[in-house]
């Protein structure tokens, strides 16, 4: 559970149990600054547990009505005072007034952060809704209490029948505010020293923006998890036995880091990419289909079957370190996980670039210029290209690919098809007039491989065809670190080692053809 956010407003209780209450007002925030909107609450399954403070071995009921009405989520439940001897005493201290409270139990599926800290919550799984002594929501209040006749707490009167005198108005509300101030003022005394070292050692200047995972993240990296706060411990993302327990990057830092790999090696932004839950896997491959024929009308049906094969990938490890000085560390200016995702980022780019296009497939993605299966098309001419050579090479792949396919190639290569014109002058390249869109030819999008050669005798300097549906890159683990603050501790100086599991291979070759380079 992510968290147990404190909150709620109405109770409702009767004798035989019935209680109500409204569990979360729309439309301004709680202490810590979360909003949750109009509609997260709608895939509520009901009935919901009855707990008292949280405590999942303390049940005292069951919550059988949720509704979202303009002001906020209502239900409607029932204590089981008949069965339950703990429901009868948390039904005791309802009716007297000593538990006023109601706080939602739930599991954020989809937030936002909130300028000045706290989300706004859009989606959520409601596990449990609790009775509490004191809520945390400045709307917390209790409404109304029934018992053998129903009492009105925010304004009560009555008739004395002997003097027919009106009977003093209470103010509940402002008595329940009074004995609840100092409780709140001592909860955001304790929230606002929680921030603050949530916010140490660096002077943030986004902090609003900042998740708990990052702020958690950051302490780590600078100080090591065992100084990290057993608040902040438990908002980490857990690495699994695919990480060897270190610390695994929480989503910005990796959403950076696969930013910048995608800079280096397009074939992630053209591949399809899967993740795996083990260290390889096995596809299985149609090699070949079933084949019907016509028959007259007596004649023997013929035999047809498809054919399938395995086709095996694994996974492989990449790693690196980086050195990084106690004093940068310890500089409260410094962004560790910008220089962290520049560096690590630019490694693990470099290598998957090349692996991807021209690995061999030994301790290493395998890249598809060494896969056997894919045809060459020769180009033409000796040690050079020919416009003739590239269309054959577009008509090389199956009709069903070309919609997906792209030209792959290095700068020069680019340099080189430039130049190519057909028989009426016309350039083959063609630079796109929208902004951001790339160029073409023969009305396919080019894109530049930096792996790929140059224009040379028996080279493979340019490929084309679906990538998507030719190539597969399997992450197994995306990027773990290892804090290392003891082997070059006499230097001052932190180590960060860095590792990677990932995976490629052709799966469908058809669906991709490159350029041989005539020697002669």
């Amino acid at each position: 559970m992510e968290r147990l956010d404190i909150e709620l407003k109405a109770i409702d209780a009767g004798a035989t149990g019935e209680i109500e209450g409204l569990a979360w007002p729309f439309g301004f925030p709680d202490r810590v600054g979360d909003v949750i909107e109009k509609g997260a609450f709608a895939g509520a399954r009901l009935p919901l547990p009855m707990l008292f403070g949280h405590d999942m071995g303390d049940p005292v009921g069951a919550w059988t009505e949720a509704t979202e009405s303009p002001d906020g989520l209502r239900l409607k439940g029932k204590m089981l005072v008949d069965d339950v001897a703990r429901a009868r005493e948390v039904h005791a201290m309802v009716r007297a007034g000593a538990v006023k409270g109601l706080s939602v139990g739930f599991q954020t599926t989809k937030a936002v952060p909130r300028k000045g800290g706290g989300r706004t919550i859009s989606a959520l799984d409601l596990l449990e809704v609790s009775l509490v002594t004191v809520p945390m929501h400045p709307g917390a209040r209790v409404t109304a209490v029934k018992g053998a006749e129903q009492t009105d707490m925010s304004e009560t009167t009555a008739e004395a029948p002997e003097t027919k005198t009106e009977a003093p108005t209470v103010d509940v509300a402002a008595i329940v505010t009074k004995a609840v101030e100092p409780v709140q003022k001592g909860l955001s005394d304790r929230l606002d020293k929680l921030e603050a070292k949530l916010n140490r050692p660096g002077i943030i200047s986004d902090t609003g923006s900042r998740t708990l995972e990052q702020k958690a993240y950051e302490t780590f990296l600078r100080r090591g998890e065992a100084l990290v706060p057993e608040v902040e411990r438990k908002a980490l993302t857990v690495a699994n036995d695919a990480s060897a327990g270190y610390l695994v990057a929480p989503d910005p830092l990796m959403a950076e880091i696969l930013k910048t790999v995608t800079e280096f090696s397009p074939m992630r932004q053209v591949a399809r990419v899967a993740g795996l839950s083990s260290g390889g896997a096995i596809i299985p491959r149609r090699t070949s289909a079933p084949a019907a024929a016509w028959v007259g009308e007596t004649d023997d049906r013929p035999e047809t079957t498809a054919a399938y094969e395995q086709v095996s990938v694994t996974t492989h490890e990449a790693a690196c370190w980086v050195d990084v000085s106690q004093r940068l560390l310890e500089d409260s200016a410094f962004n560790i996980e910008g220089e962290l995702a520049a560096e690590l980022g630019l490694a693990f780019a470099k290598l998957e670039a090349t692996a991807f296009v021209a690995g061999s497939g030994t301790g290493q993605p395998m890249g598809f210029l060494a896969d056997t299966g894919i045809t060459d098309v020769a180009s033409g001419a000796a040690a050079a290209l020919t416009g003739d050579s590239l269309i054959d090479l577009y008509h090389a792949i199956p009709t069903a690919y070309v919609g997906q396919a792209v030209w792959a190639m290095n700068r020069k290569t680019m340099a080189t098809v430039r130049k190519l014109k057909a028989t009426d002058g016309t350039y083959l390249w063609a630079d796109s007039l929208a902004a951001g869109n790339p160029p073409t030819i023969l009305g396919r999008p080019v894109m530049e491989f930096a792996d790929l050669a140059d224009v040379a005798a028996d080279a493979r300097p340019m490929a084309f065809g679906d990538f998507g549906t030719a190539y597969r890159i399997f992450d197994r683990v995306g990027l773990s670190i290892m804090r290392d603050p003891y082997t070059q501790a006499t230097k001052g100086i932190v180590r960060f080692h860095a590792r990677r599991r990932v995976g490629g291979l052709v799966v469908m070759p058809e669906a991709l053809r490159t350029m041989k380079i005539m020697a002669s």
